[in-house]
């Protein structure tokens, strides 16, 4: 008999301005943490200035009216607090997690720069973060073993057309482009409160938080309306199997399998992550159990969702072989698990086993401040419900051995496998 799960504490409000509140009071430790969603990502961008949202992403610690380029940095650290931002193909968050007696610091450095940005920004900090952000992308993906992984997947599994398809660091030719109207103009768009939802958790009096977002956050006028996405919906599966190979500076080859799942958040999507941890979570894993200790074809192999909350989600192997083995091996080798599972189907001892993981790993995550106020920005950005953080675990326990058994069999088959292979230059594959 399972436990039961601790219930989150939950408060949300939303201001006359349209930002949502999201409260989760903890007073065991005295600290708390700051999370802003904004509801903007890659997939806002229009065609010619892909870029933009991980551009701002940078903008925004350039200092707005109040606050000097970088200050927000040097402000948070000297009060003993930590902070950062990150970009998503549909979401863009900023987060500080501070002693709780610095909160009202937090707060007002963050309504600063979603209220006041526009007055600090000029076209030297643009250049400069545009020269960041292209050493970031010359860093991480083109010059970096297997780094345009991340952009070259999705435009395999996704249409030209879709708003998933291009790459979230953008070109940089798109990069170079931007001018600051262009910068002025997005903000003004999606950075705006009733785009935005605002997350407190930790040590805090809710009665005092109120007020300080009302002060803070209450004035910031309401934003005019923004560009619709254009239609997310696809097939649930690709139909085909899909397949690219890149020859790159690497020494072994290395495969990303995607498939096509249902979108996170809907009912069929909780199957679809078991199976996720199922295969290619811990060395239990039919991955690591398979190609890395009894086939010796790979060195690592993994699995995740990408946790998508429109259109649909995709579920990805990740496997580098181990040397002197070769891309058609470890291909065969992924193949054969996939097959397995679609003709078999987990055993119920596994769906257990992995139920247990997925529920500790969700309920420990909660612990921390910074955490659980980013899972809490996350349900109320993708659902505007951030109590449904108190309704994951019974999900996921309610996925049966059936419900598992034919997700499986529809959604790992060989008509939903698009496949990014990387392999040496050194030696490129011959022709299959």
């Amino acid at each position: 008999m399972t436990s039961p799960t601790p219930t989150i504490p939950v408060i949300a409000e939303r201001l006359p301005n349209g930002l949502l509140l999201t409260l989760s009071p903890d007073r065991t430790a005295p600290i708390v943490a700051v999370n802003l969603w904004y509801h903007v990502g890659s997939a806002n961008e229009r065609e010619g200035r892909t870029g933009f949202a991980h551009l701002f992403e940078h903008m925004l610690f350039q200092g707005s009216e109040h606050v000097a380029a970088n200050e927000h940095f040097e402000l948070i650290q000297r009060a003993g607090g930590t902070l950062n931002g990150s970009t998503w193909l549909d979401r863009t968050n900023y987060f500080e997690t501070v002693p709780s007696h610095q909160l009202e610091l937090a707060l007002w450095l963050e309504a600063d720069r979603m209220g006041r940005l526009l007055p600090a920004m000029t076209q030297e900090k643009l250049d400069t973060q545009r020269d960041v952000v292209k050493n970031e992308r010359r860093w991480s993906v083109d010059n970096q073993p297997y780094g345009s992984w991340w952009e070259r997947l999705p435009e395999l599994c996704f249409p030209s057309t879709h708003p998933f398809h291009h790459s979230l660091m953008g070109s940089m030719e798109d990069l170079s482009a931007a001018s600051l109207d262009d910068v002025a103009e997005f903000f003004r768009t999606y950075y705006t409160p009733d785009n935005a939802v605002l997350t407190i958790a930790g040590d805090f009096d809710v009665a005092e938080a109120r007020a300080l977002v009302d002060r803070h956050f209450g004035w910031i006028p309401h934003g005019g309306p923004r560009p619709a996405l254009p239609p997310m919906d696809l097939p649930p599966t690709f139909g085909s199997s899909a397949r690219l190979v890149v020859a790159d500076d690497v020494a072994v080859p290395r495969v990303f399998l995607a498939c096509r799942t249902p979108a996170f958040g809907t009912e069929e999507s909780y199957a679809s992550s078991l199976l996720s941890a199922m295969l290619g979570t811990g060395r239990g894993s039919w991955l690591h159990r398979t190609l890395v200790r009894e086939r010796q074809l790979a060195s690592a192999a993994t699995a995740f969702t990408y946790d998508l909350s429109k259109g649909s989600d995709l579920l990805v192997i990740d496997a580098t072989a181990r040397p002197g083995v070769d891309v058609a091996q470890l291909e065969a080798g992924i193949a054969d698990v996939l097959d397995e599972l679609v003709a078999d189907g987990p055993q119920v001892a596994e769906r257990e086993r992995v139920l247990a993981q997925v529920e500790t790993d969700f309920v420990t995550a909660l612990q921390g401040a910074g955490d659980r106020a980013d899972q809490l920005s996350r349900f109320a950005t993708y659902f505007g419900d951030p109590d449904l953080i108190n309704r994951q675990v019974p999900r996921y326990r309610a996925v049966t051995d059936r419900q598992l058994r034919d997700t499986a069999a529809s959604r790992l088959n060989r008509d939903n496998r698009a496949s990014l292979v990387f392999v040496p230059k050194a030696a490129p594959e011959s022709a299959s």
